[in-house]
This record gives structure tokens, C-alpha cells and sequence, in this order.
């Protein structure tokens, strides 16, 4: 199993429901959706659809400690953490990824994601090295080689960047219809203010099966 911390929208969010229809699967329920009508979407949002519709805060690990010590350490967490605003939204391009992204920024967002990776870093069993050398294949910096071994994943701390994933990475021709598309079926949803509230553990029951929401925590700090 393998766990995550993920930020989602609450379920009466109109973004719940329209990121879940643009993915194709409701990571609260895990129902597959009907997606828009366009060409090839259900591949170009296999990966995302796997994941969820979410925004990372400390990346997919093994617990180290079991479920139940994690799902306590969660809970505490977030009851330390203040709730706060979180800026209008937009369909972005993130290194050739369609993303829904922040508008402005955030600093508590990334004080969120920062304190998540750090206080919850006891749970992390060490990840194996077919998977270190999977991230090493993409050309890490030397700041990203330390964060690999520190916190088992490259892209946390200042190199972390708040998205919600909605395609795989795209050909220019296929961005040229698929941007538009999206900024058309979040248009009105994603672009209000609101309020990050909770943050969700998510689970993976094991290898290729869907990450699922398996418990929201009030922030209560």
C-alpha cells in the first residue's frame, strides 16, 4: 500500500465535480465519469485519472508505521495547521502538462506543503532503488538529488509547484485543442476564491490500482 497527502476540493466545491468529470473518475467515491466529448481524453487523462483530481503536499510513500499510527499522525497535523485563502485558479501549462494552478501567490499554501513533508517524514519507509533510479531518469539538479535522498522525492521544498494534474504531457497539436477545452469546462468553477479547509490521506491499495480518498482532516489550527 502506499499512502499520500493530497489537497482536494471539498466535496460541495463545484471543482470537485467538474475535475472529476474532465478525469473521468471521482476519487472520493472511486465511480468512474463521463468525460467531455473530445478527442482521445480518456488516454491523455489515464495518469492523472489514477491519481485523482488533487494537489500534492507530500508525495505518494509507503507507510513506515502502518496505517493506523500515519492516519494519527495526519489527524494531528492538521489539527495544528491554520486554514487559510487560497487565489482564483487557472488552466496552466506546467512543462508541456495542462494544470489547474494558483493566480497568485500563496505563501501559506507553500507553508502547508513544506510543513507536510517535514512533519510526517517519520512515516516514509525509504523507497527502493528501481524507483530512485526512475526519478534520477529525468535529469535532477544537484538541489533536486538532495531532496531525492532526504525525502524520497525531487520536486518538494522550494522546488515544489502547486497543480492539479488534468492531462499527461502534451504534444503541441493536442495542446492546441485541449487548453482550450479545459479552460472552457473549469471556466466559472475554478477562477473563485476559496477556502483550504482540510487536507485528505489518500491510499493506493497497491501497484497500477486507483488512489482513493480515504479520510479528510479539518485544519484546525
Amino acid at each position: 500500500m502506499r499512502a499520500a497527502i493530497y489537497w482536494a476540493p471539498e466535496l460541495a466545491d463545484p471543482l470537485h465535480a467538474a475535475g472529476s468529470a474532465w478525469l473521468g473518475r471521482d476519487a472520493e467515491t472511486g465511480a468512474r465519469l463521463p468525460q467531455p466529448p473530445l478527442p482521445g481524453i480518456e488516454e491523455i487523462t489515464a495518469d492523472a485519472r489514477g491519481y485523482g483530481l488533487h494537489a500534492t503536499l507530500k508525495p505518494p510513500f509507503r507507510p513506515a508505521r502502518g496505517y493506523a499510527a500515519l492516519r494519527e499522525a495526519v489527524a494531528g497535523f492538521a489539527a495544528r495547521q491554520a486554514p487559510f485563502d487560497l487565489p482564483p485558479l487557472a488552466v496552466a501549462d506546467l512543462k508541456g502538462f495542462l494544470a489547474l494552478r494558483e493566480t497568485a501567490p500563496c505563501p501559506p499554501l507553500h507553508a502547508l506543503a513544506d510543513a507536510a513533508v517535514e512533519a510526517l517524514d517519520a512515516h516514509r519507509a525509504p523507497p527502493g532503488e528501481a524507483e530512485l533510479a526512475r526519478r534520477r531518469r529525468a535529469g535532477l539538479s544537484a538541489r533536486q538529488e538532495a531532496l531525492l535522498a532526504r525525502f524520497g522525492y525531487p520536486y518538494v521544498k522550494e522546488e515544489w509547484r502547486f497543480h492539479l494534474t488534468l492531462t499527461r504531457r502534451l504534444a503541441p497539436g493536442e495542446a492546441a485543442v485541449l487548453r482550450p477545452a479545459a479552460e472552457a469546462h473549469f471556466a466559472g468553477v475554478a477562477d473563485r476564491p476559496r477556502r483550504v479547509e482540510s487536507l485528505c490521506l489518500f491510499t493506493q491499495a497497491g501497484p497500477g490500482a486507483p488512489f482513493l480518498i480515504a479520510e479528510r482532516f479539518a485544519l484546525g489550527g
